[in-house]
């Protein structure tokens, strides 16, 4: 029996982060975060690229659009979508996962998901950067271990 584990440390290739401006109090502290977590798994500054979208439910075109130019091994999506009073909410967060789920597919490229869906301020507050960690963070840190675990696989050197 083989078993393969990816590291959260840095392959060859650029990666690009796709951030979510509404909300930019919360998804800018996740931006922070994922650069931060990119960086200290030795990804050099200059193979990040980071794109800035309206909100949430427009991260999966670019993510696409970013995908398709054939330069990044892959993506991190960040964005913060709180509920409100309207079931806006529910669209925005179904949307989005869906359509990232569906890009990574199609493509074949990692995308990891740093998209909070909170009921609360305080809740997405305490996931970028409070009491729950920072959430760009781990996004980067699994889309890393993604791309190290596929290498083994591909290589089949467990």
């Amino acid at each position: 029996m083989r078993e393969f584990q990816g590291e959260a440390k840095h392959i060859s290739g650029s990666v690009a982060v796709v951030v979510s401006r509404f909300n930019e109090s919360i998804t800018s502290k996740l931006l922070d975060g994922a650069i931060e977590g990119l960086q200290a798994s030795g990804v050099p500054q200059s193979w990040v690229d980071v794109v800035h979208v309206p909100g949430a439910f427009e991260l999966p075109l670019m993510v696409e659009e970013l995908i398709k130019t054939g330069r990044y091994v892959g993506v991190v999506a960040l964005g913060a979508v709180i509920r409100g009073e309207t079931p806006h909410f529910d669209y925005v967060c179904e949307g989005c996962t869906h359509g990232l789920m569906q890009v990574m597919l199609r493509h074949q490229t990692p995308v990891s998901f740093g998209v909070l869906t909170t009921d609360t301020p305080d809740q997405a507050l305490a996931r970028c950067g409070g009491v729950k960690g920072n959430k760009g963070t781990a996004a980067a840190a699994t889309l890393l271990e993604v791309l190290s675990v596929r290498q083994k696989v591909e290589r089949q050197d467990g």
